[in-house]
C-alpha cells in the first residue's frame, strides 16, 4: 500500500471549471457594451486563465498580477476601461468575479465516499492535496465542504517555491516519504500523471470525460497509464501501484 496519496484539486476534488463559467457567464450576459458575443467572452476569459496562471506559476507574476493581466487583456472586449491602478483591478477581481466565483463551488460527488473508503483501509496511506492553486483560496475551498481535516497537508507553490510538475519531489519531502511510496491523483494527463510518473511517482489519471483546460473530449492516454473515471474507484487501483 502507498504512504501517501497526493490529490489535485481543481478538476479532481472540486469543479473550478464550472465555477469559473458561471461567474464569468454573469458577467458577460450583463454587459451592454461588449464587443463580442457571450459565448466568446466566455471562452477569451477561459483562455487568459490558462495564459496568466502560466505565467504566475512560473514566478514571472504573483497570484494578484496575474489577475490584473487577465483582466486588462478582457474589458476592452467586456467594453469596460482598464483602469490604470491595481487597485481597482483588484477591486473588479474583488467585487464583481470572486462572489461569484466562490459561490459557484461544487465538490465532485464522489469525492467524500473515496475519502471514507481510504479510511477504512488497513494501514491506509497518508492523505495530501497537492494543487497550484492560492493558497488561501484552496483552504478555503476545502473547508466549505468540510474536507479540510481530511488531509496531513494542502501544499501549494507558496509552501513548496515551486509548482507541478517541479513541485513532486519537495511534496514528497515535505511529506516525509520517498516518491516510489506516493501516489498522484489528478485529472490533468500531462501534469498530473505523466509528470509525477518522471519525478519517480506513480501518477493514477482521473479521466472525468472532459479535458479540463479544452473543455473538449479527454485525451488519448498510453496504455500503460493508470485510469480511474470515479475517486470511487481509487482504493481498488491502490494496491497494484508501484508503492
Amino acid at each position: 500500500m502507498a504512504d501517501v496519496v497526493f490529490f489535485d484539486l481543481d478538476g479532481t476534488l472540486v469543479d473550478h471549471r464550472s465555477a469559473v463559467l458561471e461567474a464569468i457567464g454573469r458577467i458577460v450576459g450583463a454587459a451592454p457594451n461588449a464587443t463580442a458575443p457571450p459565448e466568446e467572452l466566455v471562452a477569451s476569459w477561459w483562455a487568459l486563465e490558462a495564459r496568466h496562471m502560466r505565467e504566475y506559476l512560473s514566478g514571472r507574476c504573483s497570484f494578484a498580477e496575474h489577475h490584473r493581466r487577465r483582466l486588462r487583456s478582457f474589458l476592452p472586449a467586456l467594453g469596460e476601461p482598464v483602469p490604470d491602478s491595481p487597485g481597482l483591478l483588484d477591486a473588479w477581481i474583488a467585487e464583481r468575479y470572486l462572489p461569484v466565483f466562490e459561490e459557484s463551488w461544487r465538490c465532485y460527488p464522489d469525492v467524500q465516499p473515496c475519502l471514507e473508503a481510504l479510511r477504512r483501509l488497513p494501514r491506509g496511506p497518508r492523505l495530501a492535496v497537492l494543487t497550484n492553486g492560492d493558497p488561501g483560496q484552496q483552504r478555503a475551498n476545502l473547508a466549505r465542504f468540510g474536507l479540510l481535516e481530511s488531509f496531513e497537508g494542502v501544499l501549494t507553490p507558496t509552501e513548496l517555491g515551486a509548482a507541478k510538475p517541479a513541485a513532486y519531489a519537495a511534496a514528497c519531502r515535505r511529506m516525509r516519504t520517498d516518491p516510489a511510496q506516493a501516489v498522484n491523483v489528478g485529472d490533468m494527463l500531462e501534469s498530473d500523471v505523466n509528470a509525477a510518473a518522471r519525478a519517480g511517482l506513480t501518477g493514477i489519471w482521473l479521466d472525468r470525460g472532459v479535458d479540463f483546460a479544452t473543455g473538449g473530449p479527454s485525451p488519448t492516454a498510453d496504455g500503460a497509464v493508470l485510469r480511474i473515471e470515479r475517486l470511487t474507484d481509487l482504493p481498488g487501483r491502490l494496491p497494484r501501484t508501484n508503492a
